[in-house]
């Protein structure tokens, strides 16, 4: 009896593709608007920085919440092999003699 923890489903090729298109588009769109705008120089510089922490603050958060599901993933892993080899270890017909 062995159950797969890792049969979860994976992302597909397509997803990241799509994923990685929109953060381009956006990416993109958003500083060709900051460039364009009818204001003074100081002002796009304090939109782009801005943008720029945004975009960092997105990237950290991603692999804050990526390295907290791995963590979850081992310890799950570390827990099916503990019971893995309890089941395996246990013997319900194994009789313990009494003095």
């Amino acid at each position: 009896m062995d159950i797969d923890i890792a049969a979860a489903p994976k992302v597909t090729a397509a997803f990241y593709i799509q994923a990685a298109a929109s953060f381009v588009v956006a990416l993109l769109a958003l500083a060709v608007g900051i460039f364009y705008l009818p204001v003074g120089g100081w002002i796009r510089a304090f939109l782009g920085l801005g943008l720029a922490y945004v975009v960092t603050s997105a990237f950290t958060l991603a692999k804050t919440i990526r390295d907290a599901q791995e963590v979850g993933t081992v310890v799950r892993r570390v827990d099916q092999a503990r019971i893995d080899n309890f089941i395996s270890q246990h013997d319900p017909f194994k009789t313990t003699a009494t003095n």
